[in-house]
C-alpha cells in the first residue's frame, strides 16, 4: 500500500457536498480507501481572480495504485461530477482532485508530476496536508510545515 496526499477543491455549485460525495467515489474504489480528510476553508481564487471563492482541503489516501493509475482516477471522478476543462487556466470548477504526493516518488512526466509542482508556495494546498500530518515532508526531505511558515499570510 502506498499514501498518497490529494488537494480538494470547489467553487461551484454546493462545494462541499460535491467534495465530500467524491471522497466517497473514492472511498468505494476498491483500490482506494480514503484514510482521513481535512477540514475544508474558504480560499481566494489563485491565477484568475474573478470567479468565486474556493472551498479547499486534502484527503490522505491509502492505495495499491500506481501514480498515473491514480491520476486516471481522480479524472474520472473530476468528470463524473461534471468537471470540464474548457475557459481559462485555474478557471471556476464543480470539483478539482490533485495528486499532492504518491508515497516518497518524485515523477516527472507528461500530465504527471508528484509532488505537485506548485506545491510549495500553495498555503491552501499546504495547509490541510499540515492538519493531516503536521511531520509530513516531500520526497526531498524538506518538512511541509516549515515550507508553510515561509509563505507569506493570505489576504
Amino acid at each position: 500500500m502506498t499514501t498518497a496526499y490529494v488537494g480538494l477543491g470547489a467553487n461551484l455549485g454546493d462545494r462541499r457536498a460535491t467534495i465530500e460525495a467524491a471522497l466517497a467515489r473514492l472511498d468505494a474504489d476498491p483500490d482506494i480507501a480514503v484514510a482521513a480528510a481535512s477540514s475544508l476553508r474558504e480560499t481566494a481564487p489563485v491565477g484568475y481572480t474573478d470567479q468565486p471563492a474556493f472551498l479547499n482541503g486534502a484527503a490522505r489516501l491509502e492505495t495499491t495504485l500506481a501514480a498515473r493509475e491514480l491520476l486516471d482516477r481522480l479524472l474520472a471522478v473530476e468528470r463524473a461530477f461534471g468537471r470540464e476543462r474548457t475557459g481559462p487556466r485555474f478557471g471556476p470548477r464543480t470539483i478539482d482532485l490533485d495528486l499532492l504526493l504518491h508515497g516518497d516518488e518524485t515523477i516527472d512526466e507528461p500530465g504527471l508530476a508528484v509532488p505537485h509542482p506548485r506545491l510549495h508556495e500553495r498555503r491552501f494546498a499546504l495547509e490541510p496536508l499540515v492538519e493531516l500530518d503536521p511531520g509530513l515532508t516531500l520526497p526531498d526531505g524538506r518538512g511541509l510545515a516549515a515550507i508553510l511558515g515561509t509563505l507569506p499570510p493570505e489576504g
